[in-house]
């Protein structure tokens, strides 16, 4: 049903996402509120390929902020700033009915305080909630000043804003609720998960310092493995523009995997995976919604090691166990992540036992805490920027 808003003058909003991931949660943002409203709407800002086929027509491409590394950060700075004065600016100059940061916090809340400042009565919604409760909490209470309503993707964030004082946040649902029902497999693919020989997902990341840190320890963690678990059909995620670095970094590994890139290879792979072994990050989630059992490892720069063990204050940085709230997935993070730590809890969760178990049952928790199946998260997310956008401005 459209909102009541649309027999009124056609609604302007700024909506700025700098990421593929923010541009994808704008592109589903703005399909829903052209539906609420009827269509009386119109969009600016900054955005990507899927928000540009919505009609967004983007100050400057967001590939200009895809910059990794603190040195390349430095080099580019002037440039960067630039960018947060111009979209600043450019928000002043359209005099939009509502301004929606999405994600990129380094970049978006910069912006938002600009406007904030030079326009205060302009309602400011941040869709996806920087990681207040992991790291800088006294960014909750500072982001009062400039946002008024933050969306939250974890079910667990709204909870941390009160507690730390934050704005009031919402939480609207993960996109990956959208996608159980391509992660978890029919009958015949879970056959496949539970014949000989075991599919084992490898996942070492998606940036080319993963692949540096990561091949190496996960190629002798396989040869570990193989002595006492035996054949394995290994099956390598990666994306396209890391390939060849990868078919270089297997060539030595004992068991050949098969290398799968693009979204579909990835969903039919889990859904026949018995077992994963994984970087960190969101994925965990994305395995755990599908059922798949995994031990999880990172290893990253000295520089980003001393910062994290000082600055996280989780008990977990795996996103899984913070979402399920107990530490079900094992992680081996930095010095511990190596051959001899990883290999036997791989054979754990390779074979049924408590390890596994304990995975599968917490897993099975999950449609309940995220609410999978329930209203899409853009669904909800429209009707919270349309409830700000109007409360803003009092009775219509």
């Amino acid at each position: 049903m459209a909102d009541g808003t649309a027999a009124n003058r056609s609604r302007r909003i700024f909506l700025i996402a700098t990421e593929e991931s923010g541009d994808r949660l704008g592109s589903s943002l703005m399909k829903a509120l052209r539906w609420r409203l009827d269509g009386a709407v119109r969009f600016e800002g900054v955005g990507g390929r899927s928000m540009a086929r919505e009609g967004l027509v983007s100050l400057f491409p967001i590939e200009d902020l895809s910059i990794m590394g603190l040195a390349a950060v430095v080099k580019q700075l002037p440039m960067i700033l630039r960018r947060i004065r111009d979209t600043a600016d450019a928000v002043i100059a359209a005099a939009p009915d509502m301004l929606v940061i999405i994600d990129s916090p380094d970049f978006t809340h910069r912006v938002a305080r600009r406007v904030r400042a030079r326009r205060p009565a302009l309602p400011i919604v941040d869709y996806v909630s920087p990681s207040v409760w992991a790291w800088r909490p006294g960014r909750a209470r500072a982001m009062r000043r400039y946002v008024d309503h933050v969306l939250a993707l974890l079910p667990f964030e709204p909870e941390e804003y009160r507690r730390l004082g934050g704005p009031p946040c919402t939480y609207v649902g993960h996109p990956l609720t959208e996608q159980v029902g391509m992660l978890r497999p029919d009958a015949q693919e879970r056959q496949r998960r539970d014949a000989p020989p075991p599919v084992l997902l490898v996942l070492p990341g998606s940036r080319r310092s993963e692949i540096d840190h990561h091949m190496a320890v996960f190629g002798e963690t396989l040869r570990a493995l193989q002595a006492d678990a035996g054949a394995m059909d290994v099956v390598l995620l990666t994306m396209p523009h890391l390939i060849e670095k990868v078919k270089v970094a297997v060539a030595n590994w004992p068991l050949q995997p098969r290398i799968v890139v693009g979204e579909q290879g990835k969903q039919a792979a889990f859904r026949v995976a018995r077992a994963a072994l994984t970087k960190s990050g969101t994925v965990t989630l994305e395995l755990a919604l599908a059922g798949v059992p995994m031990v999880t490892a990172y290893r990253g720069g000295a520089v980003e090691a001393w910062i994290a063990q000082r600055v996280i204050r989780t008990s977990s940085v795996i996103l899984a166990n913070l979402v399920i709230g107990e530490n079900v997935i094992p992680e081996f993070l930095q010095e511990t992540c190596t051959p001899g730590n990883l290999a036997p809890a791989l054979r754990d969760i390779l074979t049924d036992s408590p390890l596994r178990l304990r995975q599968l049952e917490a897993f099975a928790t999950l449609d309940a805490i995220m609410e999978t199946g329930q209203r899409s998260p853009s669904e909800r997310a429209a009707d919270i920027v349309l409830e700000t956008m109007r409360a803003s401005r009092g009775p219509e």
